[in-house]
Parts: C-alpha cells; sequence; structure tokens
C-alpha cells in the first residue's frame, strides 16, 4: 500500500534513515511543480567521426529518441515523504533519488525531479508536463486502468515499474496511548491521511471493514500532505496517521527528536511501489525496468537502499504493473 517543501518549490505520498530530519511544509491548493535541479549525472560521451559525440552509457540506445536528445528525463514527485523523496536545502534526496541515480548510469541521461502535491502527479505526466512519476506510488490495478476510488474510468491509466516492497505503517502519538497493534484496532477512532494516496482509500475500506463487522465507527480525515495528517495526529485529533512502514519508522525516529510519534508495521499487507509511466510510451517503460533490473543485477540497487536503512524492501527483480 501507499501513499510532500521548500526554497525551491513549496509543495502544497504515503512507503528509514537517521541522516536527515523531516522537512515537510504543507501547501494546500493549486499543483506546483518546479524543477529542483539535477539529482543524477546522466552517462560520459565517446567523439564520433563527424565531431559529435556518442553516449557510451549501455542502455542509451534504448530510450525514445526526444529523450536521447533532451539528455533528460523529466520526473514527478512530491517531496514531502522522506525518506524516499523530500528536500534537503535546494535538492530533493531520498531513496527514490538514490535509485534514479543509480539507473541514469545505465541509461546516460539525468533524472530531474520536480516536486508538486501527490494527487496531480499523473495528470502532470499524461498532459506532457512530465515523463515519469517516481514517488513512493503504489502500482494498482486502479491507476493501471485509470479509474478513480468508485471504479469510474477517468482517464488511460498508467503502466508501472515495481521497483520497492512496503506495508502499511501505522504512526500514533509517542507512547502509543490508544494501545494500537494492528489496522483492526483502529474501528472505533479517528484516522488523518493524505489525500489521493492509497491510504485513503484504505481508510475507507477500513470504515467499512468495522461497520461490516459491527465494531465501533471509524472515521477519517484528508490532507493535502501527509505533514499536515502527521501534525493533526500529534495535536490529538486523530489517533493514527496511515503511511508506508520505512516512512512511518522514519517519521517515528527523527521528528521531534523521536519523541513525537510511534510506528507500528502491519506486514501482513505489502505492496510495490512503480515508476508511472504514460502507456503510450512503452519504449520509455521498457527502458527503465531494464535499468533497473542492471542495477539490481550490479549491487548498486542494493546500495541505495542500505543507505537509507531500507534494505527490507528490496525486490528481487524489476516488474511491470505487478501490483493488485
Amino acid at each position: 500500500m501507499t501513499a510532500r517543501s521548500t526554497r525551491c518549490t513549496t509543495a502544497a505520498k504515503t512507503r528509514t534513515s537517521r541522516l536527515a530530519a523531516v522537512a515537510a511544509i504543507a501547501v494546500a491548493g493549486s499543483m506546483l511543480l518546479t524543477a529542483c535541479g539535477d539529482q543524477t549525472e546522466g552517462g560520459s560521451s565517446t567523439p564520433t567521426k563527424d565531431g559529435g559525440s556518442a553516449n557510451a552509457a549501455p542502455l542509451f540506445s534504448k530510450l525514445p529518441d526526444a529523450i536521447q536528445k533532451a539528455g533528460v528525463i523529466k520526473v514527478g514527485t512530491d517531496a514531502t515523504y522522506a525518506p524516499m523523496e523530500f528536500k534537503k536545502g535546494a535538492d530533493i534526496v531520498g531513496i527514490d533519488p538514490d535509485i534514479a541515480a543509480a539507473m541514469s548510469k545505465q541509461l546516460g541521461v539525468k533524472f530531474v525531479f520536480e516536486s508538486g502535491t501527490f494527487d496531480t502527479l499523473l495528470t502532470s505526466m499524461t498532459t506532457g508536463r512530465t515523463n515519469a512519476v517516481m514517488s513512493s506510488m503504489t502500482d494498482t490495478k486502479a491507476r493501471q486502468e485509470g479509474l478513480d476510488d468508485q471504479g469510474k474510468k477517468t482517464g488511460a491509466g498508467v503502466d508501472f515499474v515495481d521497483y520497492f516492497s512496503a506495508s502499511t505503517g501505522i504512526l500514533v502519538k509517542k507512547g502509543n496511548p490508544e494501545n494500537i497493534k494492528s489496522l483492526d484496532d483502529l474501528c472505533g477512532k479517528k484516522l488523518a491521511v493524505q489525500r489521493g494516496t492509497t491510504y485513503e482509500q484504505a481508510a475507507k475500506d477500513l470504515a467499512a471493514k468495522c461497520e461490516k463487522d459491527g465494531k465501533p465507527k471509524l472515521s477519517f480525515e484528508s490532507y493535502p500532505t501527509d505533514a499536515e495528517a502527521q501534525t493533526r495526529v500529534k495535536a490529538g485529533g486523530a489517533v493514527a496517521d496511515l503511511n508506508d512502514s520505512p516512512v512511518a519508522a522514519y517519521i517515528a525516529q527523527t521528528a521531534g527528536g523521536g519523541n513525537d510519534f510511534d510506528a507500528i508495521a502491519n506486514k501482513t499487507d505489502a505492496g510495490l511501489f512503480g515508476i508511472a509511466v504514460d502507456k503510450k510510451n512503452t519504449q520509455l517503460r521498457d527502458a527503465l525496468k531494464e535499468a533497473l533490473d542492471a542495477i539490481i543485477k550490479d549491487g548498486t540497487y542494493k546500495a541505495a537502499l542500505d543507505k537509507w536503512n531500507a534494505g527490507d524492501g528490496a525486490i528481487p527483480a524489476a516488474k511491470i504493473n505487478g501490483g493488485s
């Protein structure tokens, strides 16, 4: 399951590091996408007979011509979701940018991350503003098919290149005053979740399950950013924030010096994060999959995860549309 800052970008995304503090400033309203500098270096070039240069990266030729010429893959993200993707000074850093940096060496182009609100990222890609979305986004059949939370067709859908596995994390106030141990303990409680994430739908599903099982009613409120949901929990306005397990663990370890929250992992519901690509752009999709498989094989993928203590989320091979 799953579900983002300042200076270069202020962004109006739910799946453990001790290297940085959570820095997410919540701004509701219109989508704001701003390029925040290159997170990757791309590949090297070699001279050609006509005086030009040819990219020496092993998978450069696999990319669409337009991206080869531009030398850039523009990536939409919601950079308020440490340790997956978040702002550090003027840069977007985290697990996702580090995986992308490793992939860039295989593809020979830069990945440039642009931050926006999570629930607008897919639209920004399908309108051509970005080439892909990499933002701890859970690969679901609904997203693949372009369905809203009512099952209504709202778009063509997207393809996913799956790169990480995460389960639900339950973020509660420090000391866990309500003694929450699993999702079932949330019946009769109030939740705070980020709008547009799979955890908003999970809250709806859990509320229906509580009612079906004859348990006390569960209620929830949705917010533009996860930072706002966290604030609600900290203030006592909600019992828990549903999040991705590595994110919930990171927040519990860092927020308020580790004194604000506790995190409980619900390990039975792991889901896949995927890089979203327009369904018409199968050439880019397949190139990304090859690059991901290459870094899994050469060990740089594992190194990127281990840097953030997120090795438990490693997958053995890239998948296309492996979500359910």
